[in-house]
C-alpha cells in the first residue's frame, strides 16, 4: 500500500515557475507508475503527466509539454512536477496519483490519490 501527499503548490505570476513534490509512504513505491492530475472548478480532473516505475517513460499532456517535467526519487519515496511558464490555465488544484495498471493517462488506471495542492496562477 502507498499513501500520498503533495505539497508545493501557491500562487504565481503568469510566466513564473513552481514546483510541486508528491510523498509516498511505504515501502512499495517503485512498484507504482506515477501521474499528475489537475482540476479546475466546474471542470474534469485533467491527466497532466505519467511516470514509469523507474523514470525511463514520460508522458505528457499537449497542453504541459515543453513546460512542465515529471521526475521521480525511489530512494526518497518522491516524485516531483516542475512547472515553468505558468499561465492562468494552469491554475486548478493538483494531484498525484499511483497506477499499477498499464493504462496511461485515464484517471481509472490510478488508484491511489493524494488529497491535492492548488495552484492558482494570476494574469
Amino acid at each position: 500500500q502507498v499513501q500520498l501527499v503533495e505539497s508545493g503548490g501557491g500562487l504565481v505570476q503568469a510566466g513564473g515557475s513552481l514546483r510541486l513534490s508528491c510523498a509516498a509512504s511505504g515501502r512499495t513505491f517503485n512498484n507504482y507508475a506515477m501521474g499528475w492530475f489537475r482540476q479546475a472548478p466546474g471542470k474534469e480532473r485533467e491527466f497532466v503527466a505519467d511516470i514509469s516505475r523507474y523514470g525511463a517513460s514520460k508522458t505528457y499532456s499537449d497542453s504541459v509539454k515543453g513546460r512542465f517535467t515529471i521526475s521521480r526519487d525511489n530512494a526518497k519515496n518522491m516524485m516531483f512536477l516542475q512547472m515553468n511558464s505558468l499561465k492562468p490555465e494552469d491554475t486548478a488544484a493538483y494531484y498525484c496519483a499511483a497506477r499499477l495498471l498499464a493504462v496511461v493517462g485515464q484517471a481509472e488506471s490510478y488508484d491511489k490519490w493524494g488529497q491535492g495542492t492548488q495552484v492558482t496562477v494570476s494574469s
